[in-house]
């Protein structure tokens, strides 16, 4: 009778362990990714940037508008990073924001424009507006379309570019 060399036993044992692993990994539920509704699909974009603007005024902030999409990916990301440890805290200061719905790119159109803000080139895309509501800095290079590529810190550099500036 021949011996069994030990190597088999080793390979037998981890199909058996791997065939137990993916079993396990197979059995359990994926993971479900929920978008979030940052977006509201039936706001008045020119009422709440109206008020925005007011609020802007009264606790000396700039205005923050936000152009995207619940179905938007990178739009999903941009709202994580934004509030991160890093950035939330940043938003309160200094910023009223304002999240506008563009639909299929066949909503808010007219807004985007007002703000020069060019959505062809992208969406996430954002522009910071005074209290008084002149249009100090908008991303016209679809800068934050691939979100999802970016760090929260390329956000944290952003916000703090386009805060206020303290006299």
């Amino acid at each position: 009778m021949q011996r069994t060399p030990r190597a088999i036993y080793i390979i037998i044992a981890a199909m058996l362990l791997a065939a137990f692993v993916a079993k396990r990994l197979h059995s359990q539920a994926p993971p479900q990714f929920h978008a979030a509704h940052i977006y509201n699909e039936n706001a008045d974009a020119k009422k709440d940037i109206s008020g925005a603007l007011a609020l802007a005024q009264a606790t000396h902030k700039n205005v923050l508008l936000d152009f995207g999409a619940n179905w938007c990916g990178d739009c999903q990301v941009l709202d994580v990073y934004m509030h991160d440890d890093a950035n939330g805290p940043l938003l309160d200061k200094y910023y009223v924001t304002v999240h506008i719905d563009v639909g299929r790119f066949d909503k808010n159109t007219d807004m985007a424009h007002t703000f020069n803000v060019p959505l062809n080139k992208g969406i996430p895309a954002l522009a910071v507006v005074s209290p008084g509501g002149r249009v100090i800095f908008s991303q016209t290079a679809g800068e934050f379309a691939d979100m999802r590529h970016l760090q929260s810190g390329a956000l944290t550099e952003f916000l703090k570019m386009w805060r206020p500036q303290t006299k």
